[in-house]
């Protein structure tokens, strides 16, 4: 009697669960049978899909962006927005639909959705959830794999794709003094940060941004009434949305800039015909947004490095809007003078005990002011320059010299199909960079539609690998046995 040739599967394994990670495993199941393909996801959480981002169980963390335009599906703008109709949440949560109609869900429920969604492949075997946290990654004995080490144990593959989630926010020197006081917060985002933080407490945060609006949101949540004070370089408060979504206004891609001045003068000159014509400034940055990949791919290296350090922190603000929920509880906090945010640079901290004494230096200003705090909020953002470093799974692949810093410090170095370049500059056949890891080479990585799209793009690429290989292996040969040339 003969028996058919065992089938050749794909293995790939996908570090980090977070959505990265959980979109690009979604799409990859999505266009292939599990007998052609073998996914492993490795992410330490209880659940894949969540991460850092939508992982909180804090109820005033909500997401930022209209659910409208939220999507897994990036050729279904109303992916998300249909599946939370059916969901119940919207019922359960008074506060997620705006004025304008716009529901701005809390975090936690855009985590469940990439869940549900993941979980028949669960289910049917074709994606593995590895609970484990990578703590290592070396190519395997012929060198046509790879062996990640985890701390569930070890997970052979033919493709690694790095998809790790942010780093923690790096601590600044200056209040290297305070970091192990008990009124420091190291990691905003850890179960229960803010829990110590009585209702009278004096509060620093350090960085105005997005996580800064967070930790505003949830102390006045939980009874805060003390002052706060956010502070940064520049002072700039994470912008809102508009009452009335409009279309993208404007077009930067038919002819891009070629130098960040150029790029600077075509905003301002489009964001002057926005106002002749009654248009709003998001819908500006909406087209920015979308039309990103092109621009940057336009600037030389040089242009790209001066845009990064000089006009990054103005992006940021526009760019990484706050749901309007979280911004009318800053508006009333400044408004009744118990939140403010300055523009200074730290100086030194000390902790005196009782209290945290922080000081700084206004900008304009030459001199040094002293405050004290009962709480200390480190929100300066994710350390990308430092991933590589933080990561024991990045680590040991920079330390073999399979990955390397891109040249703007954003995170990995890739080519335009999302391969990692190795140290010697040569791209690296097997191994993926997928996700906010990947803006060196293609700008804006950040915002979830982008994200969504980069996911849809590495899996595409991985496809192809699948399609080329035989659907049957050899007589003999184990099933599963893929060899990528590198």
């Amino acid at each position: 009697m003969n028996t058919l040739p065992p089938v050749r599967r794909l293995r790939v394994a996908i570090i980090g669960g977070g959505f990265s990670g959980a979109a690009l495993a979604w799409h990859l199941a999505q266009a292939h049978r599990p007998e052609r393909l073998s996914i492993s996801v490795i992410e330490p959480r209880r659940a894949i899909g969540g991460g850092l981002a939508y992982s909180s169980e804090e109820p005033s963390h909500r997401v930022n962006v209209p659910a409208v335009r939220m999507s897994m599906a990036p050729g279904d703008p109303q992916h998300f927005a249909r599946w939370l109709a059916g969901s119940g949440e919207l019922d359960r949560d008074a506060d997620a639909i705006w004025k304008n109609g716009d529901a701005y869900p809390r975090r936690r429920v855009f985590g469940r959705y990439v869940a549900e969604h993941l979980a028949p492949h669960l289910a049917s075997g074709a994606v593995r959830h590895v609970g484990g946290l990578a703590t290592g990654v070396t190519p395997d004995a012929n060198g046509a794999g790879w062996i990640v080490q985890t701390s569930a144990g070890p997970v052979i593959a033919d493709i690694v794709v790095l998809a790790a989630t942010h780093p923690a926010p790096a601590i600044p020197a200056a209040l290297a003094s305070v970091a192990e006081a008990p009124g420091f917060v190291a990691d905003p985002y850890a179960a229960s940060a803010l829990a110590g933080i009585g209702p009278d407490a004096a509060v620093l945060i350090v960085g105005s941004g997005l996580t800064s609006a967070d930790m505003v949101a949830e102390l006045d949540r939980r009874g805060h009434r003390g002052r706060i004070l956010a502070l940064s370089r520049r002072g700039l408060r994470s912008r809102g949305h508009p009452d009335v979504r409009g279309e993208p206004f404007g077009d930067f891609a038919s002819a891009p800039a070629t130098s960040a001045l150029g790029l600077l003068k075509s905003i301002r000159a489009t964001l002057a015909a926005a106002r002749k014509a009654n248009v709003n400034w998001q819908s500006v940055f909406d087209q920015l947004r979308l039309q990103g990949p092109v621009l940057w791919a336009a600037l030389a290296p040089s242009e790209r490095a001066r845009l990064v350090r000089q006009l990054r922190v103005f992006w940021d603000v526009h760019r990484f809007r706050i749901a309007p929920q979280v911004a009318s509880v800053l508006d009333r906090r400044q408004a009744t003078g118990t939140f403010d945010i300055i523009a200074a640079r730290l100086v030194a901290s000390n902790d005196e005990g009782e209290n945290l004494a922080v000081s700084f230096q206004r900008r304009g200003r030459t001199r040094i002011e002293t405050a004290r705090f009962d709480a200390v909020i480190n929100t300066t953002g994710p350390a990308h320059g430092q991933a590589l470093q933080l990561n024991p799974a990045l680590r040991s692949l920079a330390e073999a010299g399979l990955i390397r810093v891109d040249a703007h410090g954003l995170g990995i170095e890739t080519n335009l199909d999302s391969r990692a370049i190795g140290r010697d500059g040569k791209a690296i056949a097997g191994l993926f960079v997928a996700g906010p890891l990947a803006r060196g080479t293609f700008g804006e990585l950040m915002g979830l539609p982008e994200v969504a799209r980069h996911a849809q793009r590495v899996a595409a690429e991985i496809a192809r690998l699948v399609d080329r290989f035989p659907s049957t292996s050899a007589v003999g040969a184990n099933a599963g046995d893929v060899a990528i040339a590198r």
